[in-house]
């Protein structure tokens, strides 16, 4: 959502005009519903399941994620796609942020971590449920937090995790976005891993739509509303050839160059 605009809490310039663009249509009251019901089973599901979660290896958690988050986008009605390579360990994956879709997508497609605002770890179900699949958490109320951030996906992915971040800060409309703020590339460099972008891009008939845009000031449900009701809607995951961090000199951080090279390759 926006905020206010600083370098730890960046704003959006996307706001309730983005959201007019609905080329397909909605879908009749009794989908709507049966979407609704099926998404919400799937989430209780999920969350009677965490003591089960908590136990599974790494492997099996990461199928877990992955069929729960598959099965969230088959209830909300929504078609899903990969393309590139997916990074399987030791990677830092930077996404556009257009939707608390995002979320789901990354997670039905690639076994990644996610780093996620601090806030999330209070919702209903979906907190819990984070914080079981090793969501990291980040205060960004505390700009001095930063580097035990940054270290604790440093130290992830220099184990041979993947870890999902959305660099831009803030959510964007998905027709526009903003550019990737370079403080969570210091964890690839420190770790020496590469860097995947990736770009997710939202559609409704084959074109590219806004309908599931998570701007301005409204709410999650008023944004779970639209979603529930749009037809044809579609989202696909392309994954970027790897960036790695190159040697930092007197003039520029690897970390800086990480962040350009990355928003280049997402915007185009």
């Amino acid at each position: 959502m926006a905020v206010m605009d600083s370098l730890w809490l960046p704003r959006s310039t996307c706001g309730a005009d983005c959201l007019a663009d609905r080329p397909a249509g909605t879908v009749p009251r009794v989908i709507m519903v049966k979407r609704i019901v099926a998404t919400g089973s799937v989430l209780l599901f999920a969350a009677l399941c965490v003591p089960v979660l908590a136990l599974l290896p790494q492997r099996g958690l990461v199928a877990a994620q992955r069929g729960l988050a598959r099965a969230i986008l088959a209830g909300l009605g929504i078609r899903h796609s990969a393309t590139g390579k997916i990074p399987q360990r030791g990677a830092l994956l930077v996404a556009n942020h257009v939707s608390w879709l995002d979320v789901v997508v990354i997670l039905a497609h690639t076994p990644a971590r996610l780093l996620a605002k601090r806030e999330v770890r209070a919702w209903p179900l979906i907190g819990r449920l984070a914080a079981t699949l090793g969501t990291v958490f980040v205060d960004r109320s505390k700009p001095k937090s930063l580097p035990a951030t940054v270290a604790q996906v440093r130290a992830n992915i220099a184990s041979g995790g993947v870890v999902a971040v959305f660099p831009e800060g803030t959510t964007w409309c998905g027709k526009m976005g903003g550019a990737f703020r370079p403080a969570m590339f210091q964890a690839a460099v420190d770790a020496g891993v590469p860097v995947v972008p990736v770009r997710l891009t939202f559609a409704q008939a084959g074109t590219v739509s806004t309908v599931a845009a998570f701007i301005g000031d409204e709410t999650l449900l008023q944004s779970l509303k639209r979603v529930v009701a749009a037809r044809d809607l579609s989202v696909s995951l392309r994954a970027h050839p790897k960036l790695h961090p190159a040697p930092c000199d007197s003039r520029t951080h690897p970390r800086r160059v990480l962040a350009r090279a990355a928003t280049a390759m997402v915007a185009a």
